[in-house]
């Protein structure tokens, strides 16, 4: 079956018609879908900024504890908010360039994290000091995660 088929029968199903015909149902879906996104890399994002080297004074590991179960309860929320999203246009999003570099980019950027946590944050409790290969992680992660934002801006616009 090519893929404009199963996209655009994704595009018939009750949920995608119930989220394009509701007034109010598609608005408050991407209301979930953008808060869950920033709580998401707002927490990455502090972290990450802790391993490059700022706030010193907050210790490594505690912030971690508290800021992981955040990151991934937030994840989720953004992913099941954005595939609600994704089947009322499906046929469209999957063309946009925008759309398919996002996903490209999230993909690295989990790559880069599952790394990180595989590695060098496997020691956290042991380190004096952020160890360069998680600082070098956290840079590659700020990165990312700002591409993703942007892309997820331009995908109204291309």
């Amino acid at each position: 079956m090519p893929p404009e088929t199963w996209l655009r029968q994704l595009e018939q199903t009750a949920p995608a018609v119930a989220l394009r015909q509701g007034v109010w149902l598609y608005p408050a879906v991407e209301i979930v879908h953008i808060a869950a996104f920033v709580l998401a890399v707002g927490a990455v994002a502090l972290f990450d900024l802790r391993l490059v080297g700022l706030a010193r004074a907050l210790p490594v590991a505690p912030l971690a504890r508290f800021l992981l179960p955040v990151v991934h309860r937030s994840f989720v929320a953004a992913v099941l908010s954005g595939l609600m999203l994704f089947v009322t246009d499906a046929t469209t999003l999957a063309a946009n360039p925008a759309f398919r570099v996002k996903l490209a980019l999230i993909a690295l950027a989990g790559a880069n994290a599952a790394l990180l946590h595989a590695g060098p944050l496997r020691t956290v409790e042991q380190w004096t000091k952020v160890p360069s290969a998680a600082r070098s992680m956290a840079v590659l992660s700020l990165l990312l995660w700002g591409a993703v934002l942007v892309c997820g801006r331009l995908i109204a616009y291309l």
